[in-house]
Order: C-alpha cells, then sequence, then structure tokens
C-alpha cells in the first residue's frame, strides 16, 4: 500500500488498529451491541453541551467561509437536534440484527447441511461532507451490523465531528474496543486517496458528498464502494396534476432542507397547463426567496433567469431551482434520465396509467408518485437511519439500512462427507 506523503499522521498504525478491532466484533452478542448504542444514545445526551460548543466553532469557521445559509443548516446542531439523533439511535437498538440471519438453508443430497448466512463486511469507510449527524448515524448502523467503522468527515465539521466520535468512543469502551469508530481527523483532501486504496484493511468504501468527491472514489478506488449522495433530483407536473397538491410538495421538496440530497433541483411542467400552473408555481418559489431559471418557454410566461445546458446537470445544495417545459410524459422521462443522478423523481398526476409508466421508465432508486422526494431517508424508510442512498444498482440501492450494511458467506455442516 503506497501511502502519502503526509507528515505527523500515522495512517497505516490507525487502519491496522481498526482492522484488528473489527475482528471483535464478530462474537459480540445482539444484546452488547444494542447497549453500546442505547450508551451512545445517552452519551449524546449528557455531553450535548461539549458538542455544541465545538459546533458552534465549526458555525463560525462556515460564516468566515461564507458557507451558504442552506449549508450552514446542514452544519448545525441544536439541543434539539442532538435529542431527535439520540431517538434515531435507541430506533436503531429496537431493529432486528440481521448478523447471523440464515437467507436460506438446503440440503445435499450426502447429507451435507449448507446455511447461507448474512455477515458483515469488516471495515467500512464512510468520506463525507458537513453533516456532523452522519457521524453518529453510521457509526451507530456499523455498531449494530459487526463493522467497524473509519469517519472522514468534512473540514468544516471537524470540531463537531472530534466530540462527537471522542464521545462515542467513551460510551461504548467497557464493551468493546473503541477502535471500532475512529475518526481520521486529517481533513487534507490528499489523504482520501490513500483511504480509497488501501484494500488490506477497508472493506467498502461509502462516498457521500458532491460530484467532485464521488467521481475522485469512482475513478480511483481499489477498495469495493458503493455511489451514494449526489441528488439533481426532478418533479414532473403532468398535466392532469392537482394543482394545489404539485405546489405543495414542490415548496416541500425544494424548500424543506435545499442542501440535502433529495431536494429537487428541476421542476419539469407539461406544456398543455404551463400558462396556468407556472405563474402560480414561480410565485411561491419567489415568496420563499428560491432563484428560478427557466427555459425559453418559460421566459415567455413569466420573468426568470435564463437556464443553460449545465444547469440541467447541477446539484445546486441551494435556494436555486431550474424549471423546463416539456412535452408530455416521454419528454419529462427522457429529460429525467439523461440529466439525472438516478436519486430520486417524481410525477404529480391525476392519471395513475402515465403514474404507471413513469415509475416504469425511470431508472432512479426511487420514484414517487404525488409525494415529496424529501422521503428518500433511512429514517423515513423505517431503517432508524441510512449508511448512504445508493444511486447504483450494485450492492444495493436507494436508503442503505442493516441488510444493506451486510454480505454473506456460505456455512456448510458435514459428518465426514468426501467428494
Amino acid at each position: 500500500m503506497i501511502m502519502t506523503n503526509l507528515s505527523n499522521y500515522n495512517l497505516l498504525e490507525i487502519l491496522e488498529k481498526v482492522k484488528n478491532a473489527s475482528k471483535e466484533l464478530n462474537n459480540l452478542s445482539t444484546f452488547e451491541k444494542n447497549n453500546a448504542i442505547i450508551k451512545i444514545a445517552e452519551a449524546l445526551v449528557q455531553n450535548s453541551e461539549e458538542i455544541l460548543k465545538a459546533n458552534k466553532l465549526d458555525l463560525e469557521n462556515g460564516k468566515k467561509k461564507n458557507l451558504t445559509s442552506a449549508m450552514l443548516n446542514r452544519l448545525e446542531l441544536t439541543e434539539d437536534k442532538l435529542k431527535n439523533i439520540a431517538s434515531d439511535m435507541i430506533k436503531i437498538s429496537k431493529l432486528n440484527d440481521p448478523v447471523g440471519e440464515v437467507i436460506e438453508t438446503y440440503t445435499h443430497a450426502n447429507g451435507i447441511k449448507i446455511d447461507k448466512v448474512r455477515v458483515p463486511f469488516g471495515v467500512i469507510c464512510a468520506i463525507y461532507e458537513s453533516r456532523p449527524n452522519v457521524s453518529v448515524d453510521i457509526a451507530c448502523l456499523c455498531l449494530k451490523t459487526s463493522n467497524a467503522t473509519i469517519l472522514r468527515g468534512g473540514s468544516e465539521a471537524i470540531n463537531s465531528n472530534k466530540v462527537l466520535v471522542d464521545t462515542m468512543r467513551n460510551a461504548i469502551k467497557d464493551i468493546i474496543n473503541p477502535d471500532v469508530i475512529t475518526l481520521i481527523e486529517n481533513t487534507d483532501r490528499a489523504l482520501v486517496l490513500d483511504l480509497i486504496k488501501a484494500k488490506d484493511y477497508i472493506d467498502l468504501v461509502v462516498p457521500r458528498g458532491g460530484k467532485a468527491l464521488i467521481q475522485n472514489v469512482v475513478t480511483n478506488a481499489s477498495v469495493p464502494f458503493i455511489e451514494t449522495g449526489a441528488g439533481n433530483c426532478h418533479i414532473y407536473v403532468e398535466s392532469s396534476a392537482d394543482v394545489d397538491k404539485a405546489i405543495k410538495v414542490i415548496i416541500n421538496a425544494k424548500i424543506s432542507r435545499p442542501a440535502v440530497c433529495n431536494a429537487i433541483e428541476t421542476i419539469l411542467i407539461d406544456g398543455e397547463i404551463a400558462n396556468e400552473f407556472l405563474p402560480l408555481l414561480t410565485k411561491e418559489l419567489d415568496r420563499c426567496n428560491v432563484e428560478i431559471r427557466g427555459c425559453e418557454k418559460c421566459q415567455k410566461i413569466v420573468s426568470v433567469n435564463s437556464a443553460t445546458e449545465e444547469d440541467y446537470y447541477k446539484e445546486y445544495n441551494d435556494y436555486i431551482v431550474t424549471i423546463k417545459i416539456v412535452n408530455g410524459l416521454y419528454d419529462a422521462i427522457d429529460h429525467i434520465n439523461k440529466y439525472g443522478t438516478k436519486h430520486s423523481d417524481a410525477i404529480m398526476t391525476k392519471d395513475m396509467k402515465k403514474a404507471e409508466i413513469f415509475l416504469n421508465s425511470i431508472d432512479s432508486a426511487c420514484v414517487y408518485v404525488n409525494a415529496s422526494t424529501r422521503f428518500s431517508d433511512g429514517g423515513e424508510f423505517g431503517f432508524g437511519a441510512e449508511l448512504g442512498i445508493s444511486t447504483q444498482k450494485l450492492h444495493a440501492r436507494g436508503p442503505m439500512g442493516l441488510r444493506e450494511m451486510t454480505t454473506y458467506k456460505y456455512k456448510i455442516y458435514g459428518d465426514g462427507q468426501i467428494r
């Protein structure tokens, strides 16, 4: 393994510690794992003052770096947010443990019994940006699935992440080697290349961030990876759509948290209703201080900024949206499949035949009818949290919960049989 020359940071030693610690998880009982997660949840609340103090420092630094209000919201922790994070971890502790589940079993003609059994990956490395709550989500999901975790967050949240990880490690040290939760404190981007090539120590890499991060992993990783995060999501308003519902869903999908991956970036409007619908929609978007970039047809109906070809590919993570008028259902499908990131896309319609065509034709992990794309989330899907939202087709797709954080192996029981 070739290491980048990073002064005063012994990555190889850290990776060896995590790899060794991961072996202890293989024989940890479900009760012990749940107990560790509960202790983490309790420690987050008990240590909230120190966590929020560190987060305040990150927010101050973020303002100095001119982070957008949407990105600052993504970074911010509050007393209530910490309580909600702790509550979500308690939910994870109550979910069924997938490790050890016998997926299927059968007996060979010679009497050998073969069990297909769910097992952990081993060491999962998460590379992510801005959101400190991700540190807790991934660490506890990994604990539940007997995976050790290496957390490499962005520089924007480094102070928050340090305190959060210290809190979690202290909470579990009497149950398991705390190295099963390890933070890479060095935020030098050159380090990412070392991590994604460390196949002797890391079993799976999960990048959660922008297009540049994910492309770096896709291009350079030697470790198996799952693409997650990039979300150029769409809502198509079909000609039969309920206007009030469509506007309500669009506002939620864009405004509730514009810096997350399941927020929409492009709105497609059927040409048959554009003259009626577009003025109503832009009025609401203007009221929410959203910058609108529209196609040429849009600009003939309302006063909006001009959308470029590049805009259709963008994940803004901000109060910006692109609007395009399309010529019916199939034009909308073609647009989404060309420009989208295979994350989450929705249709607003009363025509269920068209809805089914949309559901079957859009090549995305999550496809909605008459609902906000903001539901693409592990918590909303009943997983407690998520490792990430996969936009690829192997080995998992969409929000990844506990089962998606496991693989399987075959356990074969014999009595002296030979071939």
